[in-house]
């Protein structure tokens, strides 16, 4: 677990920097909270992009607190802060549910560049760790490359993966990997989705469609509708989760390359926002360093000083 916490540490410290390190150095060169402090600290947070309407919120906080409890020295604030952003994220993980007779269904939405077809590719590596039988769905069918590029991660972490040609309907394709799961035992089906469409047709419509198809085969599923999220896109990210939130209803969220972003701060933005979980996060390009998000660590090392 150590060699995990570190690898997670490495992977924020331009988070760290950007939002911790220069709050830090704010609270190092004002003795006392003053109006012009809390307007720095808020600016802090927005560069860190976690977000207009949760930074006023989290300096309001921070304001309240040191009023209640009659705190007049700016190094306490790290302090409250760090109390604050847990209460936002919750202390506990929050496991992919895939619970239920199998097969259970993941479906995994998400523009194109994300990392989503990456994802899909670790994810399946870290469920077949643990001993579940996995069956990849190359959903997105509008790019020949995507549907390679499944194949390639299914060869490579032992997970049989259900094809049909490029431009095929998707919603065919994840109809067929369900009844392939249900004949070869596999636990679990992760079927992918295009992220944009070469044609007219809206994207959250082709979605929405492979969404019903699969409620028709799976009447409790799908029990996961992943959002797979850029860290390094920001505010664009809470955007995204808006928009596939309303269309398709999302239970989860992989948030990828965190480890190459000083923007990590959105996972603060998503949780407050949106209320919708980050269940995974990607903290490199290793097949392993896809991991289940734990709000508690995630702070620690957000908050561990530079070695």
């Amino acid at each position: 677990m150590a060699g995990l916490f570190s690898r997670l540490k490495e992977g924020l410290t331009k988070t760290r920097q950007g939002l911790v390190d220069r709050i830090g150095d704010l609270v190092a060169g004002q003795g006392e909270l003053t109006e012009e402090f809390y307007e720095e600290l808020e600016e802090i947070l927005i560069r860190a992009d976690v977000g207009v309407e949760t930074s006023m919120r989290l300096a309001e906080r921070i304001r309240q607190r040191a009023k209640q409890e009659r705190i007049r020295e700016a190094l306490r604030v790290k302090d409250i802060l760090r109390d604050e952003i847990v209460d936002i994220l919750g202390e506990d993980s929050i496991p992919l549910n895939l619970n239920g007779p199998p097969p259970s269904v993941i479906l995994v939405v998400g523009v194109n560049g994300a990392g989503k077809t990456t994802t899909i590719g670790k994810l399946a590596h870290k469920l077949s760790l643990e001993g579940k039988k996995v069956l990849l769905a190359a959903g997105d069918t509008f790019r020949a490359a995507a549907i390679d590029q499944l194949e390639v991660w299914g060869r490579r972490v032992g997970a049989q993966v259900i094809r049909h040609q490029e431009g095929a309907d998707p919603a065919a394709v994840a109809f067929d990997a369900i009844q392939s799961a249900r004949a070869r035992g596999s636990q679990v089906v992760i079927v992918d989705t295009a992220g944009r469409l070469q044609n007219k047709t809206n994207l959250m419509e082709e979605v929405k469609k492979v969404r019903r198809v699969i409620e028709r085969e799976i009447p409790e599923g799908p029990q996961e509708v992943l959002l797979v999220l850029d860290a390094t896109t920001g505010q664009n990210a809470i955007s995204q989760a808006k928009l596939f939130g309303k269309a398709v209803g999302v239970t989860g969220i992989a948030l990828t390359k965190l480890d190459g972003t000083a923007k990590g701060g959105v996972i603060i933005g998503i949780r407050s926002e949106l209320e919708i979980p980050v269940k995974l996060i990607g903290i490199g390009e290793g097949v392993d360093d896809l991991r289940e998000f734990n709000p508690r660590e995630f702070v620690t090392a957000l908050f561990a000083e530079q070695e």
